[in-house]
């Protein structure tokens, strides 16, 4: 069966066509960044106004570099939440529209989950399994006994690590986003520099405002000392925190895994992205025995093959009532 997926929660507008779960024919993404990033992060009523604009063309390239036509498709997926509302709209209304005009059957996706199983889409799937879904709105880990029960395990009290990364990046002056940037200047930093931690007791629960805060802190009392930050200071700052959020969710994710005794690690979100995360997760799963799959990283970023593979499991799966009402407001 053919699925077509429509994914515009946040500033990316996109689509794809996939054959079964797993075959995916197109992955077209039209992303809004560069009309956000000069403040510093995103702005609702832009990114709405963007998906309006980009959303006929993104899907009709969709269709066109998987080679079908509207008339062999079986099934449209679209996400349903979580995001922002003006973006969910566009996303719902337009599937919801085509939907009707072609007669289809229209599945709604949450989106946190469609992160969460990305890395199945290259993968055979084997429950239970920990999931850690990790991206500028959300960190928080699962336990996922089957595709319709899942139970969470732990999640933020405060900042996403996603979002930690975008404004540790506006802190020192290095734009937005945070996430690729301070990856790249750690390379060149010592990840001992500078002493920060995150601090959330001793429980699986996340915190990163404290450290957000700490690289604030240092940096201001820095530039009072020597007027400005070198480079050399930054990429060392850079190299600490980035040690330090990552660290926190490779212990606490091990942990996870361990306690629930699922001995399966999948990861998914946009800061999986994040070349140090998936060497340092790599590492720990080798050396505790635990099975970690990251989704490829053209996955990882906010893409519609994901919900596409995701909404056909579902509605393959028939559990169709349940996921056929589609409330732009829901997850």
């Amino acid at each position: 069966m053919y699925t077509l997926g429509i994914e515009t929660s946040c500033d990316e507008t996109a689509a794809s066509v996939v054959c079964g779960p797993q075959k995916v024919l197109s992955n077209v993404v039209s992303s809004s960044l560069s009309l956000h990033a000069q403040y510093g992060g995103i702005i609702p009523e832009i990114a709405s106004r963007a998906h309006l604009e980009a959303i006929c063309s993104v899907v009709d390239t969709a269709l066109k570099a998987a080679k079908i036509s509207h008339k062999k498709l079986g099934l449209i997926a679209v996400t349903q939440g979580p995001g922002l509302v003006g973006s969910l709209l566009v996303g719902i209304s337009f599937a919801r529209s085509l939907a009707l005009a072609w007669k289809l059957p229209l599945v709604g996706v949450n989106h946190v989950r469609a992160h969460m199983y990305a890395s199945f889409i290259e993968n055979k799937i084997t429950f239970p399994f920990v999931g850690l879904v990790v991206s500028g709105g959300h960190t928080s880990l699962y336990r996922v006994s089957s595709l319709d029960r899942e139970e969470v395990i732990c999640s933020t009290r405060d900042d996403a690590a996603g979002e930690a990364f975008d404004k540790t990046a506006k802190i020192l002056g290095l734009g937005y986003p945070g996430g690729p940037v301070i990856e790249r200047l750690a390379k060149s930093g010592n990840p001992a520099a500078y002493p920060f931690r995150c601090s959330c007791g001793l429980g699986l629960d996340f915190s990163f405002s404290g450290i957000k805060t700490a690289v604030l802190y240092k940096a201001g009392g820095l530039k009072k000392i020597y007027g400005r930050l070198s480079k050399q200071v930054i990429a060392d700052m850079c190299a600490s925190f980035q040690d330090t959020v990552v660290r926190d969710l490779v212990v606490k994710s091990m942990r996870a895994v361990k306690k629930s005794r699922a001995m399966t690690l999948v990861v998914g979100g946009g800061v999986a992205f994040n070349g140090y995360l998936r060497d340092r997760l790599a590492q720990a799963g080798a050396e505790n025995g635990i099975r970690i799959l990251i989704a490829p990283k053209s996955y990882c970023l906010d893409n519609a093959a994901m919900v596409a593979s995701l909404g056909t499991r579902l509605f393959s799966a028939d559990k169709r009532k349940k996921y056929l009402r589609l409330d732009p407001l829901g997850g």
